[in-house]
């Protein structure tokens, strides 16, 4: 079955040319003109995965992420021609899963959105069933718990958490995390894991200023507390 993939941008003809391209590609393409018709369609449609700009009018992408994140889980990849760093970082912090900047070629496009779903749809090889005190997540539903509390993760988080949880103790680098998130290919910078650690350590930790699982290693990166 084809997955679907809903695009909220404000340009016709870019929405025009990403939704001819997918569909070539073998997707099923919903679109919207701004943030207020993103979050119906994307109610309505329930999308396996949505492409976003940021500057639309009536409602821009990051108030429609603030919304949509509290209804849904549909990883997001930003299409924006804004490249501050800032702009970038918030956009994480909300929820985002990647970037694309405009223009982007409708290739790379293509390989991002097929990297995102694949790592999203991947049937684990290794075990399904992760404990650490009380933490339990199920690979197979991408479903955490802390304790009995169910959280929500964005993809991004839940594979950062599954990816210590399989090695407790192991300090993984920023760049190493960078390629378990998006793959080799990925032009991604350093601050976009840190940026990740914090929103999985308020989710998660019991005191996120004093974290007791995802432990900071100075000069390297980060790493699960081991012996939990």
């Amino acid at each position: 079955m084809s997955k679907t993939i809903l695009v909220v941008d404000d340009t016709a003809s870019l929405r025009r040319m990403v939704q001819s391209y997918l569909t070539q590609e073998g997707f099923r393409v919903v679109t919207a003109a701004d943030g207020h018709e993103g979050l119906l369609v994307a109610r309505q449609e329930r999308p396996d995965l949505i492409l976003l700009d940021l500057m639309m009018p009536n409602m821009g992408g990051y108030d429609f992420i603030r919304t949509y994140t509290k209804e849904g889980q549909a990883p997001i990849i930003v299409l924006t021609a804004k490249l501050e760093e800032n702009d970038k970082v918030l956009g994480l912090e909300l929820g985002a899963d990647d970037f694309v900047t405009k223009p982007f070629s409708p290739r790379e496009l293509t390989a991002r959105v097929r990297a995102v779903l694949r790592r999203m749809s991947q049937t684990p090889n290794e075990q399904d069933l992760l404990r650490a005190a009380d933490i339990t997540l199920d690979r197979n539903g991408r479903i955490v718990t802390v304790g009995a509390r169910r959280v929500d993760l964005t993809p991004s988080e839940f594979d950062l958490l599954a990816t210590f949880m399989l090695a407790p103790g192991r300090a993984f680098t920023r760049l190493e995390l960078l390629d378990r998130l998006q793959g080799a290919a990925y032009e991604g910078y350093e601050r976009t894991i840190d940026v990740h650690i914090r929103n999985l350590r308020a989710k998660i930790e019991p005191d996120p200023r004093n974290p007791r699982y995802v432990e900071t290693v100075f000069g390297i990166g980060y790493r699960f507390a081991a012996g939990l």
